[in-house]
């Protein structure tokens, strides 16, 4: 499964889809996760990357040109629920959003809850970002309840891996008197790495948007987590890597970084996970 912050049509728009359809079709994933990709009644980004075989869904809250949040499955999407994020006057005005869709997988896997996540973007916003996790976990957890159903929550979350939103994410630290814990993927296959994904390695993140980003450091601030149960993940996670990382001909993909996992429902040692 893949994640991406598409980057709406900015900046070339026909050099950069052809780039993220390559690496689409490179990596093939089963599942996709798109922030920041236009559906409107003349453009679908999401289809225009994406070759035949996958069912797409738009979330339908979506900024004035189209905008938004979308899920690409291979597999068949049974349902698809929406999570408003507007929690306070902050986010006024950016289609901070969850969407949550229910996948009919193969077995052994059976049904599976991919969410796409997208809180409030701002620097100064961890507040925002800390209630609009929160409210995005309760809702998955109300909708797993006592099934063992495996979950994974990809997208650009605008928050690097120590702040509170990420740690409520990975069980380190509480918030709202709740408390989840998932497995970050890329930690997990990539110990020693950074992994940073808005970084100024990226021509597109410090000279697009007039530059707004000109002073940008690097962070890894795109996930893919995968649901644990009190014993650990519900999926392994055999890989995971960054996608979308290097430019062709000088054009950049996107202003993220995209990130790619390979999950198995069986652990090592050939038994099913639990």
């Amino acid at each position: 499964m893949a994640t991406l912050n598409v980057f709406g049509l900015r900046e070339d728009w026909p050099r950069r889809r052809d780039l993220i359809a390559a690496g689409f079709a490179e990596f093939d994933p089963q599942l996709v996760a798109l922030q920041e990709v236009v559906s409107n009644d003349s453009v679908d980004q999401a289809a225009e990357v994406l070759a035949d075989g996958y069912e797409i869904v738009h979330h339908t809250e979506r900024e004035d040109d189209g905008q938004g949040l979308s899920i690409a499955s291979r597999w068949p999407i049974a349902a698809t629920h929406e999570v408003d994020l507007h929690l306070g006057p902050r986010p006024a005005g950016f289609a901070c959003s969850a969407l949550v869709t229910e996948i009919a997988a193969p077995e052994p896997i059976g049904r599976l809850i991919f969410v796409n996540h997208l809180p409030d973007w701002q620097l100064t916003h961890e507040a925002e970002r800390e209630r609009q996790t929160v409210a995005v976990a309760r809702f998955i957890e109300g909708l797993v309840g006592d099934s063992r159903v495996p979950v994974v929550v990809a997208g650009d979350m605008d928050a690097t891996p120590d702040a509170a939103s990420i740690r409520f994410w990975i069980g380190k630290q509480s918030l709202d008197g709740t408390s989840v814990c998932y497995r970050d993927c890329w930690t997990t296959r990539n110990p020693q790495s950074p992994g940073h994904t808005f970084t100024p390695e990226n021509q597109l993140t410090t000279t697009a948007e007039i530059g707004d980003w000109e002073l940008e450091l690097g962070r890894r601030i795109d996930y893919i987590l995968v649901r644990c149960s009190d014993h650990g993940p519900c999926l392994d996670v055999v890989d995971c890597r960054r996608l979308f990382d290097k430019p062709s001909g000088g054009t950049w993909p996107s202003d993220h970084f995209g990130v790619g996992a390979v999950l198995s429902p069986v652990t090592p040692s050939g038994r099913r996970v639990p």
